[in-house]
């Protein structure tokens, strides 16, 4: 049986998995967001890799950033060709990682893969090794299974490795989206299925199918400064804006009240998040105030809708205390969802179910990920992995069962008829 040749090449190819996430941790990919060059080098080792080891049709799509090393952020294309070319399996992750944050916390270096014994058998830990090398490690190896044994999968696969995952995706998916069949090929087709192993659970039992709609809005208020004791001779603009944000908070909320169960939790959410210093002494009625928001919209209320609403509530606000609020919108993202009866949940469901015998639930998050980008452009994408959530935390780890595990469902998707 196929199924037991892939399962098979995948068990006995553990040294390929230690070996790919050692070299690319060895590579910082870190953003220049974040004081970082970007991508390149982690990339350029990974083509080669991937050449070497009969993986040969790639393509690479560089997205300008001077910031960058090479002034470029890349990202590659692995083609394995189908029997026909319909219906084609992607898989999709990022090369970016986050910067370690404070070493003190890291038991070991975090550019260096150490194997250490944990609950689950062997793990991996080091910065990216979860957080999206699982991932891309996963997919590779799925990849192999095939290729290195002469199979020929019934529908092309493609494997996608994106830059700036983390800071946006100016530069990745979304760079990919708005440029195809413009400065690049089109890359894209309508009847695609994307498989994002960039989230889920430690029993890989969530397929990830919608988001909310993300709306972050600085919001600044100008009033007049005065003395402590004569608060009358001006306009508390730190009072206003805590009058603002509370407004903002409750009157979202009523507004937009209806609940979703796809969801947790399962209403749109209006928080205050930031707040920006003001004046430095007590006394000191301050003129001036920033605060931010963070809004998780359920996609059922569109922003603009919102917007109209947040408007409303500045005008009142405005008005009582005789100053003035203008605010600066930082994310506005609508995303669509991924229909329950899609093929690609469906077909990915049974494979869960085949290697890890879990059943499935379909579930929405209020957390934006790159699928967000491919649903809007009309690209069923789902968000699926079996992982233990230590992403950007100090000692990240992979569960090398993992690893393992979500490349036999992986394989099971490339050999799926249509």
């Amino acid at each position: 049986m196929v199924k037991e040749i892939l399962f098979n090449f995948i068990e006995k190819n553990t040294s390929l998995i230690l070996e790919l996430e050692t070299e690319l941790t060895k590579r910082p990919a870190v953003s220049p967001e974040s004081g970082g060059t970007g991508e390149g080098e982690k990339c350029q080792f990974l083509e080669e890799w991937l050449k070497n080891r009969g993986i040969t049709q790639l393509e690479r799509y560089d997205a300008p950033d001077e910031r960058a090393a090479g002034g470029v952020r890349p990202n590659l294309i692995a083609t394995i060709p189908g029997k026909t070319d319909a219906k084609r399996l992607w898989i999709m992750s990022h090369l970016d990682v986050v910067p370690p944050g404070e070493a003190s916390l890291w038991e070991s270096d975090p550019w260096q893969v150490i194997q250490r014994e944990g609950p689950q058998g062997p793990i991996l830990v080091g910065r990216g090794v979860e957080d999206n090398q699982q991932g891309l490690c996963s997919s590779v190896l799925a990849a192999l299974s095939l290729t290195a044994q002469g199979i020929t999968p019934p529908h092309t696969v493609k494997l996608l490795f994106v830059a700036d995952e983390e800071n946006g995706s100016d530069y990745g998916i979304d760079w990919l989206l708005k440029n195809q069949g413009k400065t690049i090929p089109a890359i894209f087709r309508k009847d695609d299925m994307i498989l994002i192993p960039d989230g889920g659970d430690a029993r890989g039992e969530t397929i990830e199918i919608a988001e909310k709609n993300l709306l972050w809005i600085r919001f600044a208020t100008t009033g007049a400064q005065a003395h402590g004791s004569r608060p009358h001779q001006g306009n508390n603009a730190h009072l206003a804006g805590a009058d603002l944000a509370v407004r903002l908070h409750y009157g979202l909320s009523e507004q937009f009240s209806d609940r979703d169960p796809l969801f947790d939790p399962d209403c749109s959410t209006f928080q205050p998040t930031k707040k920006e210093a003001n004046v430095p002494n007590v006394n000191t009625i301050p003129g001036e105030d920033v605060f931010y928001m963070d809004m998780r919209i359920l996609p059922r209320y569109p922003i603009k809708a919102v917007l109209e609403a947040v408007d409303r509530i500045m005008g009142e606000v405005e008005h009582k205390y005789r100053i003035k609020i203008a605010y600066t919108i930082l994310q506005s993202i609508e995303s669509k969802a991924t229909s329950p009866e899609a093929p690609l949940v469906k077909f990915l469901s049974g494979a869960v179910r085949e290697v890890y015998g879990v059943k499935t639930r379909l579930i929405g998050i209020g957390g934006g990920t790159v699928g967000a980008y491919l649903r809007n452009a009309g690209l069923d994408s789902v968000v699926w992995s079996r992982m233990d959530h230590t992403a950007h935390q100090p000692n990240e780890y992979t569960v090398l069962a993992n690893i393992l595990g979500d490349a036999k469902v992986m394989a099971l998707l490339m050999t799926k008829e249509r």
